[in-house]
């Protein structure tokens, strides 16, 4: 079975939140739409959304702050009454000033027979179903006491949840929870897709996704240039950005030679995934050099493979003359020999994908450099981000986007920013395109040790069959993470190997 993810359906463009704020008055001016009907037309989509995952609900709760996300919630309410669902509603904040498309919203309800009551400490309710009509988009700052009160008292009850545009508290430009956020079952999103709702703690606050583009002109939408693009393997193939077919008259010259280069005393294992994941994805030619207690080890559990043992940096310059791509890192350690190998890393002349020790290595002040005239992948994870840009681990993951921006253009490479949601990111170009792509394949199950020894395989094999740096970055991260949602399909998430995607890497690509 191909993957198809939950997120699939949503459009490739993703916006920040001041973003989709300019397209809605860019909406209400160039259309001529009043404030109110874009709020009627969030209202009908969400409630149309509820009704077709929560047919049988006989009662929910609205809880509506002041802003236009209340507004929201006004409308759906009147059309839940009006539809004869009970409604209860609860009010946060100061509603007797509300915006003018609010006031009207709140006429709508008051008319539907909605009686509104503000929230004081718990939800008084034992309906079918919690409203989040909150804070929406404008959060940048963890939310007052009286909001978090509300907050936490939608995550303790029983009802599930349906979000209105953003689960409140969860800031839609980063995906990070401002203090605390709501525990949404659903998201329903408006205008644009948020890129914080995809990435860090978004996946795991908003549930389902659906996607209500309010009826906006498509021109209107595509006017800004997205801030971020979302991909997954199913994206890529439909918009035919994966290795072309083989002819018949080929030959492994034709698909380069991979040189996994790592496996310090103890760490054979990381050599021999990467390099396996380089002949699944269909490398040419894959060859290893490692610490010389390990080559014959590795040789024996893939006899594909050239192994080779080296003993300093200086060996490494044979090898560098029959090769066309650097798989450097998995497992390199921080030894004086690491040290050595990595002195001849930095300074070849050939493609490479640079991870974990590798990275750790390019921190260090003296091996710190920019990779202009150099085709090359970076892939850390948060905290070897953090020693990438002397930032805090928690600063990284505060604004993902940011510090995926900042590594490609610190190091004029470009970065995959591992985690939920990854990020791969480029060095700012005119393209007119994001220049930062998000991938929503992937799952829970690939935190566990080697998933990124393949990933590193796997990216350097596109290299060696010709993708650039950008192309092999995105199709690699997508198959990688495409390939353990179809491992976790069969077995389930927990207890996932990193080899167990091995196979599942060849069907993808083939």
């Amino acid at each position: 079975m191909r993957p198809y993810s939950a997120k699939d359906h949503l459009p490739g463009r993703l916006h920040s939140a001041a973003q989709v704020r300019a397209l809605d008055a860019a909406a209400i001016a160039a259309e001529n739409i009043a404030g109110f009907e874009l709020m009627e037309r969030a209202g009908e989509s969400a409630f149309a959304c509820l009704l077709g995952r929560w047919s049988q609900a006989e009662h929910i709760c609205v809880v509506a702050g002041p802003g236009n996300n209340g507004g929201d919630g006004y409308v759906l309410a009147a059309l839940a009454a009006y539809h004869g669902l009970a409604v209860t509603f609860y009010t946060l904040g100061d509603h007797s000033v509300l915006s003018d498309s609010s006031e009207q919203a709140r006429s709508m309800a008051q008319k539907a027979g909605v009686v509104a009551k503000p929230f004081v400490d718990r939800l008084e309710f034992d309906g079918d179903l919690i409203v989040d009509a909150l804070l929406g988009t404008g959060l940048n700052a963890p939310a007052k006491a009286e909001y978090a009160a509300a907050i936490e008292a939608i995550n303790r009850h029983a009802a599930q949840v349906i979000a209105l545009d953003v689960p409140s508290g969860l800031n839609a430009t980063t995906g990070q929870v401002m203090g605390c956020a709501v525990e949404a079952d659903m998201t329903v999103t408006f205008v644009a897709v948020k890129q914080g709702l995809l990435t860090c703690d978004g996946p795991d606050r908003c549930g389902e996704i659906a996607y209500a583009a309010l009826d906006i002109d498509d021109e209107i939408l595509r006017s800004p240039v997205p801030t971020s693009e979302r991909i997954s393997w199913d994206r890529l193939e439909r918009l035919g950005q994966t290795l072309p077919p083989r002819t018949g008259n080929s030959h492994k010259g034709q698909f380069g030679h991979v040189l996994v280069v790592g496996g310090d005393q103890g760490m054979t294992g990381a050599v021999a995934m990467c390099a396996e994941a380089a002949c699944r994805i269909g490398a040419g030619l894959v060859s290893s050099a490692t610490h010389p207690d390990h080559a014959v080890l590795i040789n024996v559990r893939l006899p594909e493979l050239m192994s080779h043992g080296v003993g300093s940096g200086l060996e490494l310059a044979p090898l560098f003359e029959k090769v066309s791509v650097l798989a450097a890192g998995p497992g390199l350690g921080r030894s004086s020999w690491s040290g050595l190998l990595f002195q001849q890393l930095i300074s070849a002349d050939l493609p490479m994908v640079l991870d974990a020790d590798g990275l750790n290595w390019l921190a260090q002040k003296p091996w710190k450099r920019t990779f202009a005239d150099r085709q090359v992948v970076l892939t850390p994870h948060p905290a070897e981000a953090a020693r990438l840009l002397e930032w805090t681990t928690a600063e990284i993951q505060q604004d993902r986007f940011r510090a995926a921006s900042e590594l490609a253009a610190q190091y004029q490479a470009v970065v995959v920013l591992k985690g939920q949601g990854t990020l791969v990111a480029r060095p700012a170009s005119d393209s007119g395109k994001a220049d930062v792509a998000v991938c929503t394949d992937g799952n829970p199950g690939m935190s566990s040790g080697g998933m990124g020894d393949v990933l590193t395989g796997v990216i350097a094999a596109l290299l060696a069959q010709g993708m650039t740096p950008w192309e092999a970055a995105r199709l690699g991260v997508c198959l990688h993470s495409a390939a353990a949602d179809m491992a976790v399909r069969e077995f389930g998430s927990r207890g996932m190997l990193a080899t167990d995607l091995m196979n599942h890497l060849r069907k993808l690509n083939n």
